[in-house]
Order: structure tokens, then C-alpha cells, then sequence
């Protein structure tokens, strides 16, 4: 079963099937038509949109997965992925969870207690606060050692949620109010903590896989600086801000914090770098990430393909000395937001949907043409992926591909993305996690035509081909000279 909904659904389902294993899709009454229920052996509507109802029951999944007789359950990325809870239920119902134990997610999942697991692996770790703050005069005794500005953090979640940056100190009191509201919210806890805040950060990430036999390998860096509302963009592999040294450094850590919580399966460990070059650990996630793909390209492997191999007891078959970084890869991720209005999600119709092809282009969609964008999930309608043998030869395919994707009927991110393809600041690697603040205003983004502009030149397209020659050949004959020039050689 995979326990998941759209692009990542599929993309599991895919490697399952190369490996001769069948498949169980889950789906809510709004993904009744969605590609990943029509692609699995077998499909079961788990209850209504609200993926409170559907892909957060864990009865319903857990009844389903005993009606089909499952014998292993993915979680994808998102959702129950990182919910040691229901890592729980899996294996004490006789399955296999694809991940790590439960009690690994909830080391690595609580922010505080997966600091205290890594410090005494000597990793590098941000100042600040070793216990949750459950008070302003607390927070500011505490803020005055580690001084401004500092970031606030939810202890019990990421994505951005229960975060914020504090430049002064009359802030403190309604910033932590608002920090611990929004973690209650999001995550039913309100425990939050202090850390300084890191001046021009760059955010890279080292993806680890490691065995049940005890071997863990990394299998290289990410840089995943291009972000907002603290929530990633694009990524690329390798980073292209790191020096050899600070790679290899940052591996090894990486291996450490593994080690730390006794892991198994597929993980990624994140650090924050300053403008030095000095790395701190910042968290965990014990799951596939929505950018294992650039992982792969630059490695060759399959990372569903190893996570299922080593939730079956098989030994990784590779040593670190096997794994070398083979050319460049780039993803974006194509959001149905509105970047001329601060990123807002979009809902409707994906009336016209039309991927790139290519050499070193991968689409990884969740969705098809005439599909609705739903408002009860992640605005993530599916990742762009390119890869070529250097970064600047990857930029250029990236360019080209954003220029092939064509979608139309919900305000997206293609636009944004080719944007940041061509500053300055991305293409020389400088940028930082303010990369968006620092550069971007939504006026930069030139204006796209509206679907009356798009018919109306349609019609005049087919009107002027419509035009016959003696030849049989169609041209344009308007009395004045063709702006176009042949090319020699075409």
C-alpha cells in the first residue's frame, strides 16, 4: 500500500512495479479520477476530501490495508510519513513500514530531543536554548545569551510552521505568542525553543540511507536555499556553495546522526551554513524527500528501490568509496500559488497541461489536463527535474524545459522558477535562503496573456495558415519583407 496521494504515489508505485511487487492505491472522494488511483493494481476510497478523513485516518488505512491483505505500507513524504505513531500501528499489525523505527521518527521528529541525540556525536549545533521555553520572562533570559537576532522554532514540526525571526527585543513577547499559536495549530504542541539566527544562511541537506545490518552511507549534498515562508522552492545536487572539504566534513556528520538514533532506511540530514563555510546541524526528516530525484540522477540509484530492500532485511550493496557525483541535476517545483501575491495558493482547472520531453528532462505529475486543483492539499502539482553534465548546462535545460511546460487555468510557479534561472546571484551559487527577500518583486514577472489573447492569436494562426501556395507549401505574403532571416546550414 502506498498510503499517499498523487506525484510521490506514483512515483513509489513505479519502482514497485519494476521490482514485480504489486500495488494499493488509497484515494478521498476528490482524487476519485487522479492518475495514481488508475495506476495501481487495486484502489480503495478511504473517506471524504479532508485529509483528516482520508489520508490522516489511520483506521480507515490501516482497515484497508487488512481487507487487501497488504503486506507493507509506504508513506510517501507528507501525511503519516513522519508519524511514529502510526509507524507504530503498522508493525504491530503484522506489516512492513517503509522507513525507519518508531523510534527513530520520534527522536528525529521532536527538534529538541534530536539535538540531544546528536550532541554527543560532537555534531555542530546551533546556539540556543537545550529545552523547550514556555514563557516571555523565560525566552528572555534566554535571548540575551544567545543574542539578536534569533529565530524562534517549533519543537514538534518543520515546514515553516511556529517559525520566527526576531531582530529586536521588544518583539520577543508577541513573536513567541505567535510562534507557539501557530505550533498548537499545526502540530497539537506548543513547545518552541531558541536559536541564533544564522546571517546569510545557505540551506544544504546530505541524503543518508543505512541498513539493518548497520552500514550507513550518504549519498551527497543538496543545496536547497531558494525558499519560501521557510519552505523549499528548488533544489539542485550537488550544492554549488561548498568546497570539497566542507562536503566530506558534512557527510560524515551526516552518517553520525544516523547513527545517533540507530537508523534505518532513507533519510535526510539538514544543516544551515554560514557565510564561512561553518555548517550546524538544524533536523532530520525520516522520509523520502519531494527531492529525492536530484539524489538520483547524480548517483544512479533508486532510492524507493533501496528503501524497500532494506525494510526487507537486505544489506545496501555499495560501500561510500562506490558512490561518485555524476554531473547536475535541478528541480523545481511547480505550485499552484501565485508568486505576484506573496505565493497564495490557487485552486481550478488545469485547462491546458503540457510537460517538457527531452534528453535529462524527468516529470514526476500527479495530475492531467481537465483535472481540478483541490484546496485540501499541498498546492504541489508535480516537480520538474533536469540533469546535465554541469551546472551551467543543467540552468540552460531548466530554461528550456520551464519554456515547454505549459499550464494554464491556475496561477503557478513556472514563472518564478525561469526567473530565478536567470539572476545573477543563483546562476554564480552566492545566493542565500533570503534569496527571495533580497531579489524578488512580483512586478519582475512579466505579464502572461490571458486566454482571450491566447484565442484571439490562435484564430489569427490558423487564419494565415490557411493561406494556399502554388507550391503547396503555406507562407505569409503581406507585401513587406520577412523579419525572419534564413539561417546557413538549416
Amino acid at each position: 500500500m502506498v498510503a499517499n496521494r498523487g506525484e510521490i504515489s506514483l512515483r513509489i508505485m513505479r519502482t514497485a512495479k519494476e521490482m514485480g511487487i504489486k500495488t494499493l492505491a488509497i484515494f478521498s472522494e476528490a482524487d476519485v479520477f487522479a492518475p495514481h488511483v488508475r495506476f495501481a493494481d487495486q484502489a480503495v476510497c478511504i473517506g471524504p476530501p479532508p485529509a483528516s478523513q482520508s489520508y490522516l485516518n489511520q483506521d480507515a488505512i490501516l482497515q484497508a490495508a487488512k481487507k487487501f491483505d497488504v503486506d507493507a505500507i509506504h508513506p510517501g513524504y507528507g501525511f503519516l510519513s513522519e508519524n511514529a505513531a502510526f509507524a507504530q500501528r503498522v508493525s504491530e499489525a503484522g506489516l512492513l513500514f517503509i522507513g525507519p523505527t518508531p523510534q527513530a521518527i520520534a527522536t528525529m521528529g521532536d527538534k529538541l530531543a534530536a539535538k540531544k541525540a546528536v550532541a554527543a556525536f560532537d555534531i555542530p549545533l546551533v546556539p540556543g536554548t537545550t529545552a523547550s521555553v514556555t514563557d516571555l520572562d523565560e525566552a528572555d533570559r534566554a535571548a540575551r545569551k544567545i543574542g539578536f537576532p534569533l529565530m524562534i522554532k517549533a519543537s514538534a514540526g518543520g515546514g515553516g510552521k511556529g517559525m520566527r525571526i526576531v531582530h529586536h527585543p521588544a518583539d520577543l513577547g508577541e513573536e513567541l505568542s505567535r510562534a507557539m499559536g501557530e505550533a498548537k495549530s499545526a502540530f497539537g504542541d506548543a513547545a518552541v525553543f531558541l536559536e541564533k539566527f544564522i546571517q546569510s544562511p545557505k540551506h544544504v541537506e546530505i541524503q543518508i540511507l543505512a541498513d539493518q545490518q548497520g552500514h550507513t552511507l550518504h549519498l551527497f549534498d543538496r543545496e536547497c536555499s531558494v525558499q519560501r515562508r521557510h519552505q523549499k522552492v528548488i533544489e539542485e545536487a550537488p550544492s554549488p556553495s561548498i568546497s570539497p572539504a566542507t562536503r566530506k566534513a558534512m557527510g560524515d556528520a551526516a552518517i553520525l546522526v544516523a547513527k545517533a538514533c540507530n537508523y534505518t532506511g532513507a533519510g535526510t540530514v539538514e544543516f544551515i551554513l554560514d557565510r564561512d563555510q561553518n555548517f550546524y546541524f538544524l533536523e532530520m526528516n525520516t522520509r523520502l524527500q519531494v527531492e529525492h530525484p536530484v539524489t538520483e540522477c547524480i548517483t544512479g540509484i533508486d532510492l524507493v528501490k533501496a528503501q524497500i530492500n532494506i525494510a526487507e532485511g537486505k544489506a545496501l550493496p555499495w560501500s561510500q568509496n562506490d558512490l561518485k557525483i555524476r554531473g547536475n541535476a535541478m528541480e523545481i517545483r511547480v505550485y499552484a500559488e501565485d508568486p505576484k501575491n506573496q505565493f497564495l495558493p490557487d485552486t481550478g482547472s488545469l485547462q491546458v497541461f503540457k510537460k517538457p520531453e527531452g534528453p535529462g528532462i524527468r516529470v514526476d505529475i500527479g495530475y492531467e489536463e481537465g483535472m481540478e486543483i483541490p484546496i485540501f492539499y499541498d498546492p504541489l502539482i508535480g516537480k520538474l527535474i533536469v540533469y546535465a553534465e554541469d551546472r551551467s548546462s543543467t540552468i540552460d535545460k531548466m530554461k528550456r524545459a520551464i519554456g515547454e511546460f505549459k499550464i494554464h487555468g491556475v496561477k503557478n510557479t513556472l514563472g518564478f522558477c525561469s526567473w530565478v534561472m536567470q539572476q545573477e546571484a543563483f546562476v554564480n551559487g552566492t545566493f542565500t535562503t533570503h534569496f527571495i527577500d533580497q531579489y524578488f518583486k512580483p512586478d519582475m514577472l512579466e505579464e502572461e496573456p490571458g486566454m482571450e489573447e491566447k484565442e484571439a492569436l490562435a484564430f489569427f494562426v490558423s487564419d494565415i495558415l490557411s493561406i494556399p501556395s502554388a507550391s503547396g507549401i503555406k507562407q505569409i505574403e503581406n507585401g513587406s519583407p520577412s523579419k525572419w532571416k534564413k539561417r546557413k546550414n538549416n
